[in-house]
């Protein structure tokens, strides 16, 4: 089960953009920023349900920041569009590995079905402000 696997490694890319994790079961995984932004476990992007779920556009050229402890049993990441609310544990980022190839051909389709791309964020409206909840995250 892969909430019992521990990494024996977490290492950032020295461009940011590349985040490598090795685990006890041998599993070595180069996790792509732009992959971890938009599949971050936080409630801003998977909501409380699936039904509210987020797709996000535009994080192409997102970067991390910041890679934090959480206890022994997770990461907390930090990107530069200064999303930083998403604590990664050691199954989800396992999970996220072994399911690379189906999970960014997922996200492709729905940012396609959604009228969404990977370079650009959704713009706020003049009267929204700007944030999340505005759309300019490009989350929404």
């Amino acid at each position: 089960m892969t909430e019992d696997l521990w990494p024996t490694e977490i290492r950032l890319s020295a461009d940011r953009r590349v985040l490598n994790v090795a685990f006890e079961d041998g599993a070595r995984y180069a996790l792509p920023a732009e992959y971890l932004r938009v599949s971050s476990p936080s409630a801003e992007v998977q909501g409380h349900s699936p039904l509210e779920r987020k797709v996000i556009g535009g994080k192409r050229a997102v970067a991390i920041l910041a890679v934090q402890p959480i206890g022994n049993y997770a990461v907390k990441l930090g990107f530069d569009d200064m999303h930083d609310t998403g604590i990664y544990g050691w199954g989800y980022l396992h999970a996220l590995g072994r399911e690379y190839e189906t999970r960014w051909s997922t996200y492709l389709t729905e940012l396609a079905e959604r009228g969404l791309d990977r370079d650009t964020a959704r713009q706020a409206s003049a009267k929204s402000g700007g944030g999340c909840g505005s759309g300019s995250c490009g989350c929404h």
